[in-house]
Formats: C-alpha cells, sequence, structure tokens
C-alpha cells in the first residue's frame, strides 16, 4: 500500500517484497559426507515430519495443545559442515519447496517493519506448505536487550518477539542453521524441537569428502595424489575441502606446458588447503580483540561502532516520530470535518444574534421616535402659553 509521506521524504522507497528466495530442492542426503553421530540425529528429525500426523491427529494431542504443532529444528556446528546442504536435503525428502529467508529483504529501517517482515515469511512458508529455513540464523534470533536505552536495542528485542511468536503459532516445518548457537536467545532452547550438532567430518568423512569433489572420469589426476594423507594431516570441513579442490585445480592449470598434459597433484591439493586454512585464520582475527586492537575504543574502529549505534538510534527515533506524523496526517480529515461543523454552528449562532439585535434596535427605535413627538407637542403648548401671555401683556 502507497504510503505518501514516505514517498515524499525518500522517493516511495518502502520494505521490499522479495523477502525469501524459493527454491525447488535438488541435493539430497546422497551429497553430503556427515559423521554418524549426524546421520543418526537427522533420520530422527525426518521421523519426526513423518510421524507428524500420526501423534496430533491421529493419537489427539492436537486437541490437547493448540500451539507448537509445528516442528523446528536448529543446525548447529561450524561452517562448511553441510547444514545447508541438509536443510534442501529434508525439503526433498518431504517432497516440498524450501523458502530461504532473505534477511537484507527482511531487515528495515522502518521501525515495526522488520516484525512485520518476519510474520510474513512465516504466512506464506504457511499458504505454501514449505519448509522454511533461516540459514545463519543467529543475526534474527540473538539474545534480547535485557536494558533497552537505544532504538535498534528495542526493534531488536520487536523482532525477537514476534519469532518466537510465530514459531509457537506455525504448523509447518522450521529449520535454522547457525555457527554461533550460543548466540542464540534462550527462549528458542524450549521452541525448537531437536538441536543437531553438525561436527566437524573425521578423517574417514574427510577422504570421502576429498574424492566426492572431482570427477570420476574427466578430473586429471597425478599418480601421486593421496586423499587418505591430506584427510589425516588437514583437519578441514566439507566446505573447506571444496575450496581448496577447486584453488588446486586454479594452481595446477598455471603450470608451464600443453594443458591436455596438465594434472593435479598432491602439492597442488596441499597447497590449495593451506591457502584455504591461511584464509580462515585471517577472517577469524578479530578488529574488536584486546590484541589486535587495544585502543579500540578510542580508534578508528571504536569510534565507527559509536557513530554506527548513534545513527541507528537516530534512524529508529526519526521512524517514529515521522509514523506519528503519519498516524496525525490521517487523523487531518476528522479534524477538518469538525472544524467545518463548528464553523457551521459558528455562522448559525452570529446570524441569530444579528438578527436579535436588529429587532431589538428596531425597537428602541420605534420607542424613541414616540416619546421624541411627545417632548416636541409639549414643548409646542408651552411656547404656545407663553405667546399668549406676551401678547395679553401688550394689549393692556
Amino acid at each position: 500500500m502507497a504510503n505518501p509521506l514516505r514517498d515524499l521524504f525518500f522517493g516511495g522507497m518502502g520494505p521490499r517484497r522479495d523477502l525469501v528466495a524459493a527454491m525447488a530442492p535438488r541435493r539430497t542426503f546422497d551429497d553430503v559426507i556427515l559423521p554418524q553421530g549426524t546421520v543418526r540425529a537427522l533420520n530422527y528429525a525426518l521421523t519426526q515430519i513423518r510421524k507428524h500426523d500420526l501423534i496430533f491427529n491421529h493419537w489427539g494431542l492436537a486437541e490437547r495443545h493448540a500451539t507448537g504443532l509445528g516442528l523446528a529444528f536448529n543446525f548447529a556446528g561450524p561452517p562448511g559442515t553441510g547444514k545447508t546442504i541438509c536443510a534442501e536435503a529434508i525439503a526433498h525428502a518431504l517432497r516440498k519447496k524450501l523458502l530461504v529467508v532473505r534477511y537484507a529483504e527482511m531487515e528495515s529501517m522502518w521501525a515495526g517493519e522488520t516484525g512485520k517482515n518476519v510474520a510474513t515469511v512465516f504466512r506464506s512458508a504457511a499458504e505454501q506448505d514449505a519448509v522454511l529455513f533461516f540459514d545463519e540464523a543467529d543475526a534474527i534470533a540473538g539474545r534480547r536487550f535485557t536494558s533497552v536505552s537505544r532504538g535498534y536495542e528495542r526493534e531488536a528485542n520487536t523482532v525477537v518477539n514476534v519469532l518466537l511468536k510465530e514459531l509457537e503459532e506455525f504448523p509447518g516445518v522450521v529449520i535454522f542453521a547457525t555457527n554461533l548457537a550460543a548466540n542464540f536467545d534462550p527462549a528458542f532452547e524450549r521452541r525448537i524441537r531437536t538441536h543437531i550438532l553438525f561436527e566437524m567430518p573425521g578423517p574417514d568423512e574427510r577422504e570421502q569428502i576429498w574424492r566426492v569433489q572431482l570427477h570420476a572420469r574427466k578430473t586429471p589426476l597425478a599418480e601421486d595424489v593421496n586423499f587418505r594423507a591430506l584427510a589425516e594431516e588437514f583437519d578441514a570441513s566439507g566446505g573447506d575441502i571444496k575450496n581448496a579442490v577447486l584453488k588446486a585445480a586454479q594452481i595446477a592449470t598455471t603450470e608451464p606446458g600443453p594443458d591436455a598434459e596438465k594434472k593435479i597433484h598432491q602439492r597442488h591439493f596441499a597447497e590449495g588447503i593451506r591457502d584455504v586454512v591461511a584464509a580462515k585464520r585471517v577472517m577469524e582475527q578479530s578488529l574488536f580483540g584486546a590484541e589486535a586492537d587495544p585502543y579500540g575504543a578510542a580508534g578508528p574502529v571504536g569510534q565507527l561502532v559509536t557513530r554506527q549505534e548513534s545513527l541507528e538510534d537516530n534512524l529508529s527515533t526519526f521512524a517514529q516520530r515521522l509514523m506519528e506524523v503519519e498516524d496525525q496526517a490521517a487523523s487531518l480529515p476528522e479534524v477538518f470535518e469538525r472544524m467545518a461543523t463548528t464553523q457551521a454552528d459558528t455562522d448559525q449562532r452570529l446570524a441569530e444574534a444579528l438578527e436579535t439585535m436588529a429587532t431589538e434596535r428596531a425597537a428602541a427605535g420605534a420607542g424613541w421616535r414616540r416619546q421624541a413627538r411627545t417632548t416636541l407637542y409639549v414643548a409646542l403648548g408651552a411656547l404656545a402659553v407663553a405667546i399668549g401671555a406676551v401678547a395679553t401683556a401688550l394689549l393692556q
């Protein structure tokens, strides 16, 4: 719905509509290699989903429990351990569409809009009977602020409250994925039916992951390639191994000689995985840590954080005031109607008062004329008496 005040200030910019990316799942559990403990937990999760109708409808538990009928799962573990693939695999096993939440579209600068977007996402999943997937869910399900002093803190708490409410009422399947489960608000522990830990793969799983990243017939491998040695030497996730394989292929193409004679050697795989591990170490260094920035609070990073928080607070305050102005603007027609009614009443009363004054003035004028005539007659009579007296005196 159009919003005239927002259009006036921001050229029609408002909350965006593509809150989810809908996809028809293609990958299955055959496309991911996991530790046996994770596999058992996923099989148990699928059993819960498939027996949902038996438990709640045939066994009557839906008649005893009005909320919490949906199934929410939390996939927790380090990056690259297969959480996203498994979410897609579950949707594939259920023959349902997968709706992936898009946080860039979900978040809004307008106070209260993000919570509305969360509700819209759940409603869309229910209407489409789709599996709803929150990747990196700690971005939206983080711990609520206990002491609220800024606008963005109030907004974050509101979003978490809305998310918790929607989870209670949603009848379908929701999957959260995070590598920062400790940042979840504690209230999610009760509302999420099953928490599944995605552990780092062991040597056996890593060896299989190295192998499945390559094409069995087309990828040219040198005779010195030893995937078991790579699996034992490098404690890497499936995502890291995938990146290492691609990097190794790129390195191999830079070797001298004709392309038809080039092959991927063991040293290429080793160099690729070392580059990936080194890049992760760079990314894991915190700019906010005491070791990296002992004067962070006073330095550029700390100042940037302070300014960002101040800007977010100001934006939230501005948005709240703008909404108040919109509410006031919405009530203007009623105010104008009241003013018109009051003006009409005032005009009627003024007309009545003028009519009364005219009547009184007319009545007052008639009485004054009668009094003037009487006075004139008396004066004329006195004058006649005086003239008669003068005439008598002259005759004598």
